[in-house]
């Protein structure tokens, strides 16, 4: 349903009709993680042309390939909302490998977040007594 959507308004913004796609994934997905995305494209209508790692599609939008550089390992980091994913990647004559790939699934934005917000409500509790989490 969602890439069926996603497929729908991209038509719809372009004026013709999409038949192809490159989709990226997360680096941590697992063979049938990506089967399941390249099945879910097929359902939309889209015949996937490659499955990116995440990391791999950013070192691309940010310009490695048309680095002066012929050979460069090159690390890059996605700290999301929920996830943390680190993947260092050789480029060598503008050929892309990825040499590690890690990451937590149960550390993102919303972690530090927290922390932050919890830092703060005792330190104002603290300062002021006052419980403002239960004080309204």
């Amino acid at each position: 349903m969602i890439l069926e959507k996603l497929k729908k308004n991209a038509e719809e913004f372009l004026g013709s009709e999409i038949e192809y796609a490159v989709i990226t994934v997360p680096a941590y997905f697992n063979d049938s993680q990506r089967q399941a995305t390249v099945d879910a494209a097929e359902v939309a209508g889209l015949k996937t042309i490659k499955i990116l790692n995440e990391p791999t599609a950013v070192a691309i939008a940010y310009g490695i390939l048309d680095s002066k550089d012929i050979y460069q390992k090159v690390l890059v980091y996605d700290l999301g909302g929920g996830t943390f994913d680190i993947t260092v990647i050789q480029v060598k004559n503008s050929d892309i490998q990825v040499l590690a790939t890690g990451g937590d699934t149960n550390l993102g934005g919303e972690d530090f977040s927290n922390n932050l917000v919890n830092f703060f409500i005792g330190k104002f509790q603290s300062d002021h007594n006052l419980d403002v989490k239960t004080d309204v």
